[in-house]
């Protein structure tokens, strides 16, 4: 729990503004999300004395502010939505603006207090190049799906053209992020133990690496909520509801669905026996899915955190 004395300040962003509040105390500002605005805003902290941000996750609009403050010797909280959501529930608050935003997230982050951040300046590039890569991955899928419905051949000649053209570039593209990573030997054995798991492909193990620096070094429950894949209760009184996932790195977690379903039925031999367990019992086939997707992200942990790649385990018989 942070010290009552503590000076916070929230952020709430936008794609062309900043809007700024502090905790105790009330002050707010607005400035630029840009270059100047950054420098202004840190100028502005710092001659308030706050020791500690918080700035909700907005689609990526944050980061270059959180890598300047960080910069800047400021301790930033990346905060996700569903923290802010809860403390606002809990106190009550309803009304909604992005300046009331800004006042509810510096008291939420005051609240929690500083807490261990696991961050890696050399993985935040990489996460930019990774999003445009995921975007290319968007267009392809677009691309594929309006090709099944054009018949006419030189149509068709040009929809193909894109598609060679963009999975070319992606390659290309995933190629520079993981030899930038392979630059730097502890990033470049953490890789390779992700690499290791069965399953984990290098598109999906270069997700882990850059989405989740804490990799290695956080516990198997922390590692599937910072994901988004752990599972949360729904019960009230007699009635016992489904169990369902929410929150969390929402690129990250599509990245391991994906890989979770060729895992589960052809390369991990440990993730399809859970695969056939949970349907079995009646898990639909998107529930036992997300599971195995945990299970995917808690094998990457665990090779980190022990240091060794995974190890098949002998066949019984």
């Amino acid at each position: 729990m942070a010290n009552n004395t503590t000076l916070s300040a929230g952020i709430d962003t936008a794609k062309a503004k900043l809007d700024v509040a502090l905790h105790p105390g009330g002050q707010r500002l607005q400035v630029d999300n840009s270059g100047p605005g950054f420098k202004r805003l840190a100028r502005v902290l710092r001659d308030a004395g706050v020791e500690l941000v918080g700035i909700e996750a907005t689609g990526g609009y944050e980061r270059a502010v959180v890598r300047h403050l960080r910069a800047n010797g400021f301790t930033v909280l990346v905060m996700q939505p569903q923290q802010v959501k809860a403390y606002a529930r809990l106190h009550l608050r309803r009304a909604k603006n992005d300046l009331i935003d800004a006042a509810l997230i510096a008291a939420c982050v005051a609240a929690l207090g500083p807490a261990e951040l696991i961050t890696d300046p050399r993985l935040e590039p990489l996460a930019d190049q990774l999003t445009f890569v995921e975007q290319v991955e968007q267009d392809l899928a677009r691309l594929k799906t309006r090709l099944e419905h054009i018949d006419d051949p030189r149509l068709r000649r040009i929809v193909l053209n894109d598609i060679t053209r963009l999975t070319q570039r992606r390659s290309a593209e995933l190629k520079k992020i993981a030899d930038a990573a392979r630059r730097h030997p502890d990033l470049a054995r953490r890789l390779a133990l992700i690499d290791s798991v069965p399953g984990i492909a290098e598109r999906t193990a270069l997700a882990i690496l850059v989405r989740m620096p804490e990799i290695g070094r956080i516990t198997r429950e922390q590692a599937a909520a910072l994901a988004g894949l752990a599972p949360f209760a729904d019960d009230s009184g007699a009635r016992k509801g489904d169990r369902h996932i929410a929150g969390g790195r929402k690129r990250l977690r599509r990245s391991l669905v994906a890989a979770a379903l060729p895992a589960a039925t052809r390369w991990n031999p440990a993730l399809k026996a859970l695969y056939m367990r949970l349907t079995a019992r009646g898990r639909v086939h998107k529930a036992a899915l997300v599971a195995c997707a945990r299970k995917l992200l808690i094998f990457a942990n665990t090779v980190v955190q022990r240091g060794t790649p995974w190890v098949l385990a002998p066949a019984q018989g």
